[in-house]
């Protein structure tokens, strides 16, 4: 496990604590949770983007039952 270090403000810190306490949680998760679902929320952007693209360019849409059958899935589950 390593260690990240890094400068807020007074008025940041405090506001971060009263979050963390109000939450019940740990500062160091509150911020782990923060930055991952950041990246997370990022990378789902780029893949709507791309998919986005990607109907642009070809405009088929399938039905739910269409997508299960082709994959093998009993649409009836």
């Amino acid at each position: 496990m390593s260690t990240l270090q890094f400068d807020v403000s007074y008025e940041d810190e405090k506001l971060i604590q009263w979050y963390a306490e109000k939450k019940q949680i740990a500062i160091e998760d509150l911020i782990r949770e923060a930055v991952l679902e950041k990246i997370e929320d990022e990378i789902d952007l780029r893949l709507f983007e791309e998919a986005a693209k990607e109907y642009k360019q070809n405009p088929v849409s399938y039905t739910l039952d269409e997508v299960m059958q082709k994959m093998g899935m009993d649409s009836n589950v």
